[in-house]
């Protein structure tokens, strides 16, 4: 039987630092809640809004895949691997920084924010040689379906990462429903709910709710709402 984790929208971490608002469904930074440190792999799931202007200055990482998914404006990246880029909405980027990496995230815009995803999984391998990639994919593409944005394999649709995790975003009519099947025995299912309403394995979820699920080979996701989109993270639930 499956097993169901609910995070509502709510009951996340908050940091208003000014130019920064960061909604924590996991521990991170100041927000420290020991129930909620990770689900398997999936460290750190953080709802940012950075004001106009401002930023991240050039930080460090090491051992992690770092996931960012632009919803709203355009973040500026910049790091020691030689990258200058901008992401946009529909754009996917990942670093998996290895052995270590620096970089800053800055919104170039002067009064329009930006809103983004910033995920954070445990590599299955460790110190790799750091690496940056960013694909652009098409939302019309995610209509009624879910579309693959990340997976373990190079050549695989979407990106790639050093974790058997599985990414699908989907975009949804009201009353539409599909069914999503696990890549992989042992592994758990993170959904959150981006915009709108769903009933996910017979749990309704509202914008901005996540749910981990354990114990399944598929899920059952049922759009409640118009123009509802959400995001399946399946992660493997033992590090290693």
């Amino acid at each position: 039987m499956a097993t169901h984790t609910l995070h509502t929208a709510a009951t996340r971490g908050h940091a208003d630092h000014g130019w920064l608002s960061s909604h924590q469904t996991f521990s991170f930074a100041g927000y420290y809640n020991p129930d909620r440190v990770h689900f398997g792999a999936l460290r750190v799931l953080n709802d940012d809004v950075v004001a106009g202007g401002k930023g991240f200055g050039s930080h460090p990482h090491d051992n992690m895949e770092i996931i960012s998914i632009p919803l709203e404006g355009q973040l500026e990246h910049k790091d020691n691997m030689g990258h200058t880029q901008a992401i946009h909405q529909g754009d996917i980027q990942i670093m998996s920084t290895g052995s270590g990496v620096f970089h800053s995230e800055y919104n170039g815009h002067p009064t329009k924010p930006v809103k983004f995803l910033q995920i954070w999984l445990f590599p299955n391998k460790l110190n790799v040689t750091p690496r940056y990639d960013q694909i652009t994919l098409n939302p019309a593409d995610r209509h009624n379906t879910l579309q693959q944005i990340i997976s373990p394999n190079p050549d695989d649709a979407g990106t790639w990462l050093y974790q058997d995790a599985w990414f699908h975003l989907g975009r949804f009519d009201a009353g539409f429903a599909t069914t999503y099947n696990l890549k992989k025995q042992g592994n758990g299912v993170y959904v959150f709910v981006i915009k709108g309403s769903f009933t996910v394995d017979g749990q309704a979820l509202a914008e901005r709710d996540g749910l981990g699920i354990t114990g399944t080979d598929n899920i059952a996701i049922t759009a409640n709402s118009a123009d509802a989109e959400l995001l399946i993270m399946e992660v493997p639930m033992q590090i290693n």
